[in-house]
């Protein structure tokens, strides 16, 4: 057991004066692990509140200070069955490489097992209805068991440890019956194997640890992929500061040890590393952090700045405002990670059932063994008849119902390139009322593109295009994609040179050539607009002005109508301009709008709108999004997006086109309708089996076969969700 005073270092005090201590959960399975380890720990002295986050298997806890005291909360923790460690990012991920490993080894050596005992299990069939005599049939029977039992002993763990603790807390989940099952499946083999028997059941026991396996293995791939969250914001951080001293000397020092007031130089091309007021210089910098607006903006002298956004070009120094918990950055992090411990609370339609299931099938099989006992069978006959019940009703179907559809689903929607990242998404994707976009990246392309260069010639342009391709700068990008996009196969001009802060130069034949801003080519610029920036082209006399903006993405006007058509609430959220983001609703024809949002406005709208009982899809893709994005009933973002907000989101789309949004809504509907097929299905088979199991008109063979065949069903029936009407 871990020593609880070691955790006394890992505590951090709270701007409002409280202790936070975040522990790591290992051995978590289900997200009923949730309400019984926050319920264990509501009763711990000086505990102000437990959080956890199932994604991530991160508790969160606060304490008071006058009475923090770790201790009895890991006591408690470590009695409940899970290992605990404190949280820190690389360990974490390491333990959960080491599990993925695990259950990988479980699955294959279950799949390895059953492969070979069903095919001993074939020749005792056909032999049984041939020529096979007694000694062979035994002899493959214990080849079986050699072969079946070590292997179950060793893939089935993920099960048996989860229904132990299950059962040690009093609790019933799905665990428990699959975990009965095997054992009992492969005991009465055992037993019949020795008494000569013709029929024993290891294959059966080793197809559905396979097949369990292989349901778990998906969901963990798919959670392992939202827990990179922490690890992504970590990489916006920058470790080190350089402060300018009452000297005028410059000393490196740590982030975290700068105080409120300091004064730091950030060079161009660096991070910055905390938030503040720049004091003296210009540049321009990425402020996607706040905005979401890819274009870069200007800084001058009384210009807020936060930490982890990027300074492009001039060296700037900057009164520190704010370090550490209270940037604006470690808000964020901190509302994307209330955010996803408040969605893991979500209870998937598959351990609802179960709760209800497990104790029903349990007490339907000892109710069955004593009625036969009190009409005077035999306590072995009376077994056999109980053990067919608890084999043919064994949640096999009902275990792959939601996991096969997740995968037959997930593999459609790869198809039209969306990779879903979390399984419960389809059952929260289906329930949407409302969509809520944002604008820049997401109903517009992520980069400029150019939107007018009638001013110019078609040799004029494709020169203004070999141009810029001796510029990084993100306008001239524009021009030379939107010349390649011609069919014009671009070179660099060799003797071209940039002019930092104004453009590029070129003497092609003898004339010099300019692309840059206007001033630089001496071209008249017009009135500035929110929506356009302006880039001008001059060889010789000949000259004119580029225009370049943001174009909506070449279908959203059609997915913005079928959206409309069917019901849904659509609004845009952006941290734009307001005049901007007008524009593009208008051209859309949505009618709610906001701009100049934060992400914390942006995630307390999620808020209101799901207390009001809204399930919220949120579309979006710069970092400013994440908070929003954790928030919402399900979550969706472009590839392009910043790496946080794609951790953050549960699905991920490629492409220029938004239509992806219109195929996630109709594949996850149809999947949802065939998931309750399938649970449907389970129910009806139950119905009719368990009756005629009870009664003793199935053997454990048949109960065998039956439990096969009702997931064959299942997984057959699984297959329809390939496909999807229309919106």
């Amino acid at each position: 057991m871990t020593n609880p005073a070691d955790y006394s270092a890992f505590l951090r005090t709270s701007s409002d004066g409280r202790f936070n201590l975040e522990l790591a959960i290992e051995g978590i399975s289900s997200a009923d692990a949730i309400a019984e380890i926050e319920g264990a720990l509501t009763a711990i002295p000086g505990l102000i509140r437990a959080r956890l986050n199932f994604t991530t298997r991160r508790l969160t806890t606060e304490w008071t200070k006058r009475d923090c005291d770790p201790s009895p909360a890991i006591v408690t923790l470590e009695r409940l069955g899970y290992r605990v460690a404190p949280f820190v990012g690389d360990a974490q991920e390491s333990e959960e490489d080491r599990y993925t490993r695990w259950l990988m080894r479980c699955l294959a050596v279950s799949g390895f097992a059953a492969i070979n005992v069903m095919l001993l299990s074939v020749s005792i069939w056909a032999g049984n209805v041939t020529d096979i005599t007694p000694e062979t049939r035994d002899l493959f029977h214990w080849l079986s068991a050699l072969i079946a039992l070590p292997a179950a002993g060793f893939s089935a763990q993920p099960f048996f440890y989860k229904a132990i603790r299950a059962l040690r807390q009093g609790d019933m989940t799905m665990d428990v019956p699959i975990s009965i099952g095997i054992a009992l499946a492969l005991s009465m083999s055992v037993y019949e194997t020795a008494h000569h028997a013709e029929h024993a059941y290891f294959d059966s026991a080793l197809m559905l640890i396979f097949f369990l396996l292989s349901g778990r293995v998906l969901d963990h791939a798919m959670r392992k992929k939202t827990r990179s969250a922490a690890a992504n914001l970590a990489a916006l951080r920058m470790p080190v500061a350089s402060r300018i001293n009452g000297d005028g000397h410059i000393s490196e020092v740590p982030s975290e040890a700068l105080v409120t007031g300091d004064l730091i130089l950030v060079a161009a091309g660096s991070r910055i590393p905390a938030d503040g007021i720049v004091e003296t210089g210009q540049s321009r910098i990425d402020s996607s952090l706040m905005t979401g607006e890819t274009a870069l903006t200007a800084v001058r002298p009384g210009d807020a700045i936060f930490a982890g956004t990027y300074n492009h070009q001039g060296a700037l120094t900057v009164r520190v405002a704010a370090v550490g918990s209270r940037t604006v950055l470690a808000d964020i992090e901190k509302l994307i990670d209330e955010a996803l411990t408040s969605r893991s609370h979500y209870v998937q339609i598959a351990d609802r059932v179960a709760r209800i299931y497990a104790p029903v099938v349990h007490i339907a099989a000892a109710l069955t063994a004593m009625m036969w006992i009190a009409l005077g069978t035999s306590v072995h006959d009376a077994l056999i008849i109980a053990i067919a019940v608890l084999i043919i009703t064994c949640p096999c179907a009902l275990a792959l119902a939601a996991p096969v559809v997740q995968v037959i689903t997930a593999g459609a929607l790869f198809q039209r390139g969306i990779l879903i990242r979390s399984g419960d998404m389809i059952e929260r994707m289906a329930r949407i009322d409302t969509i809520i976009f944002d604008k820049t990246g997401t109903l517009t392309l992520p980069e400029p593109s150019l939107i007018d260069s009638s001013q110019l010639s078609e040799r004029a342009l494709t020169m203004a295009g070999r141009l810029a391709l001796s510029s990084h700068h993100p306008l001239a990008r524009a021009v030379s994609e939107a010349v390649r996009e011609q069919n014009k196969r671009l070179e660099i001009y060799p003797d071209a040179q940039e002019i930092t802060g104004s453009g590029i130069l070129c003497m092609i034949e003898g004339v010099e050539a300019r692309l840059g801003s206007p001033a630089f080519c001496n071209v008249v610029a017009p009135a500035w607009r929110n929506d356009t920036s302006y880039m001008a082209f001059r060889y010789g006399a000949e000259a004119g002005l580029i225009s370049i903006g943001q174009n909506l993405r070449t279908d959203a006007i059609d997915v913005i109508g079928k959206l409309k058509q069917n019901g849904y609430r659509l609004m845009i959220i952006s941290g734009d301009h307001p005049d901007i983001v007008r524009k593009v609703a208008s051209d859309l024809g949505i009618a709610e709008w906001r701009g100049h949002v934060t992400p914390r406005e942006k995630r307390d709208l999620l808020v209101e709108l799901k207390d009001k009982n809204h399930k919220v899809l949120m579309v979006g893709d710069g970092l400013n999004d994440a908070p929003a994005l954790a928030a919402a009933t399900v979550s969706l973002s472009p590839a392009t997006g910043a790496d946080v907000t794609q951790a953050a989101a549960d699905a991920i789309f490629t492409g220029k086109r938004l239509s992806p949004v219109v195929d996630i809504l109709m594949l996850t509907r149809k999947g949802q309708r065939v998931m309750l097929e399938n649970f449907g299905l389970a129910l009806i088979y139950n119905l009719i089996a368990v009756p005629l199991a009870v009664l003793g008109f199935v053997t454990p063979l048949i109960a065998a076969a039956a439990m096969s065949g009702s997931s064959v069903i299942v997984a057959l029936n699984a297959l329809r969700a390939r496909n999807a009407e229309g919106l």
